[in-house]
């Protein structure tokens, strides 16, 4: 095996899952034959299947493999097979681990309107037309991650839920590092999201954007909004984000809210990574876990309906952001949308396009790759 071959892990997970991986896997092997991308993908045991046959979700030699990994292609999870595991099993095994042993920290979501897929989006065209914007989320701290937690009993037998918002000064630096460097390599503008009017944890977050802002990016436009303010502002005019930083649970909240700018969830990618000296074998790498944004879908697993263009795309950001091919990316991205001229699966489904299966869907990206490689 050559040595710079990059190793790729695959963890197809569980609902539509495995059936959306598996076409971002056929688009990872036609780059590795098709444009000599140097990567080696394997498949090691994790999830339900894993528990049912070995009695752990992660493996020793799964988390093994994760760990010198260049890349994750993940799935889904969640839904029926994972609820029926232990909650330890489910948590021993869980993204939430990941994110957190792998110090996953930035979450990157790219939000943009294909030309073809302008009237698929619940929002006028004129609205979305010409948004390419990018949510960064602070993916390993935050109100998901805070102590205490947990549900109590009172003494008069009501129940309390608690979560804490908790954040510290380096976590809201490493995450806004990252969003003002990919600002000064996009527009130069940068828009902060808080709740700073009501929350300390907000007032903290945006004192330290600030400081980082005068101290080290003074080149970058840096506004802040509510993030009250920001979701309202990303259904009435999304072309004036370029890229978002915000908090764990705004990031969720408003990357949801910003894929309906695409016509359906399914058609979001993500990149989670870590710091790019974080690897555990300590030799300069970042850990990646590569992901589409929607979840496990259980009620249409196993149709073969599902919208694989997600986890085609984020495929895609692991060409971009780790496997150091970006024209790679610029040509998927390319198929992707030459292939949504012509077909489109059933969420995104419009008068005048074929109706094609998750795998069709693969199809037709594959046939654009070739169209365009030999252009």
């Amino acid at each position: 095996m050559s040595g710079n071959m990059r190793q790729v892990v695959v963890l197809p997970g569980t609902g539509i899952g495995p059936e959306v991986t598996t076409q971002a896997v056929r688009i990872a092997e036609w780059f590795a034959t098709k444009r000599a991308l140097p990567i080696n993908l394997s498949h090691p045991p994790a999830g339900p299947a894993a528990y049912a046959s070995l009695g752990t979700p992660m493996p020793d030699s799964t988390l093994e493999a994760l760990r010198t990994s260049d890349a994750i292609l993940y799935g889904a999870a969640g839904g029926p097979e994972i609820d029926a595991m232990p909650k330890q099993a489910q948590e021993e095994g869980g993204l939430r681990r990941l994110r957190r042993e792998f110090q996953m920290f930035a979450n990157l979501r790219p939000v943009a309107a294909h030309p073809s897929m302008l009237d698929a989006s619940t929002l006028k065209r004129e609205v979305i037309e010409g948004v390419d914007m990018i949510i960064v989320r602070e993916l390993a701290g935050g109100i998901y991650f805070g102590e205490p937690r947990g549900i109590e009993i009172l003494p008069d037998g009501r129940k309390r839920g608690v979560n804490t918002q908790v954040y510290t000064t380096d976590e809201v630096e490493r995450v806004a590092r990252v969003a003002f460097e990919l600002a000064r390599g996009r527009s130069g503008r940068l828009t902060s999201v808080d709740k700073a009017n009501v929350m300390e944890s907000g007032v903290m977050w945006r004192e330290e954007v600030e400081r980082m802002h005068k101290a080290e990016f003074p080149d970058i436009t840096l506004n802040h909004l509510y993030v009250d303010n920001a979701a309202m502002q990303l259904v009435r005019d999304p072309r004036q984000f370029d890229v978002v930083v915000t908090d764990n649970i705004f990031g969720d909240i408003l990357s949801d809210c910003a894929a309906m700018i695409t016509g359906s969830l399914g058609m979001l990618p993500s990149a989670s990574l870590s710091a790019p000296d974080a690897a555990p074998d300590a030799k300069g790498r970042r850990c990646a876990l590569f992901e589409p944004v929607h979840g496990s879908a259980p009620d249409i697993a196993g149709r073969g309906i599902a919208n694989p263009i997600g986890a085609i795309l984020s495929f895609g950001l692991a060409l971009r952001h780790v496997l150091g091919t970006p024209e790679d990316a610029k040509l998927l991205d390319r198929a992707v949308g030459d292939a949504l001229d012509r077909v489109r699966t059933a969420d995104i489904m419009q008068a005048g396009r074929e109706r094609v299966s998750t795998a069709g869907m693969g199809d037709a990206v594959l046939a654009a790759l070739d169209r365009l490689n030999g252009a």
